[in-house]
């Protein structure tokens, strides 16, 4: 699934190339790809048709084009979506098309189809405009506004896994099962740690560590590990070439050359080392 990176790539490539232009044709290819938009396919092809697209936004891994009828476009790339631009796609998988003013089309791409698109109100949350649905979703590192020192007092009360709050988009967000993992690594912190054992300190650096690997994937245009990821031209993400923990189990660790490993957590994978990053002591039985 695409995490922050991967779809901060794809905003990016959206707000250089779709902004002040107006949407000219719609078409809904599989009603699976507007499934959350509970007025079904028709309302969203007529509210969408002549508006003009006025901005780009995202909050963790949700992405939403704002429109100057006052709607957000909110764009869930789910597992497998694609936006992208130039011709209509040709795929068997293509969802949605759209054309704007200038030519260009404006195709949503979605093999697994558990992505798609709704339009919704925008909420003011915190002094930003989001929409609507996205309103219970935590900030993420990389948003200006993000305030690390918050988030660690939140962190702090926390009686589970560290990496599962770092999963949970309602205390940060952005942050998938590939990035926590990495995240870890870099901190020296197993996931299995309970938060509330871990000092401020030891969190803080955490969230920064969380910050700059996402930013250092962001120059690499994020990960991809097969074609359903690609940003808005068709092309895929370097990062996977840059990983120190995620999917390196029986590889040595790059810092102390222990043997990497893994464990199931969470229905997902955990990479970590088992020298830099040991697991929790577990407490004796009493007797």
């Amino acid at each position: 699934m695409p995490e922050l990176p991967e779809v901060e790539v794809v905003r990016r490539g959206l707000a250089s190339h779709v902004v002040d232009h107006t949407i000219t044709a719609v078409r809904v290819h599989h009603p699976r790809a507007v499934r959350r938009h509970v007025a079904g396919a028709a309302d969203l092809t007529a509210r969408l048709l002549d508006t003009r697209i006025t901005g780009t936004g995202r909050r963790g891994k949700y992405l939403w084009l704002t429109l100057d009828s006052g709607d957000a476009l909110v764009v869930h790339l789910g597992m497998s979506g694609q936006m992208l631009l130039g011709d209509v796609a040709k795929t068997e998988h293509l969802r949605i098309a759209t054309l704007l003013d200038d030519g260009t089309a404006m195709s949503f791409v979605d093999q697994r189809t558990f992505g798609g698109w709704m339009l919704t109100d925008l909420v003011t949350v915190d002094g930003s405009e989001v929409p609507a649905p996205v309103a219970h979703i935590a900030r993420d590192p990389l948003d200006p506004r993000f305030d690390r020192d918050a988030v660690v007092k939140v962190l702090r009360r926390k009686h589970s896994e560290i990496k599962r709050q770092l999963l949970d988009q309602s205390v940060v967000s952005g942050i998938g099962n590939i990035y926590a993992d990495e995240s870890l690594w870099r901190a020296k912190i197993n996931g299995a740690r309970i938060a509330e054992t871990l000092s401020a300190p030891k969190l803080a650096s955490l969230l920064d560590h969380a910050a700059a690997v996402m930013t250092d994937a962001l120059g690499q245009g994020g990960t991809s590990f097969d074609s359903l990821y690609v940003n808005v031209n068709g092309e895929s993400g370097y990062f996977d070439r840059s990983l120190d923990a995620y999917g390196r189990e029986g590889l040595p660790c790059g810092r102390c050359g222990a043997v990497m490993r893994r464990d199931r957590f969470m229905t997902r994978s955990s990479y970590y080392c088992p020298r830099c990053q040991p697991k929790p002591r577990q407490p004796r039985p009493r007797d």
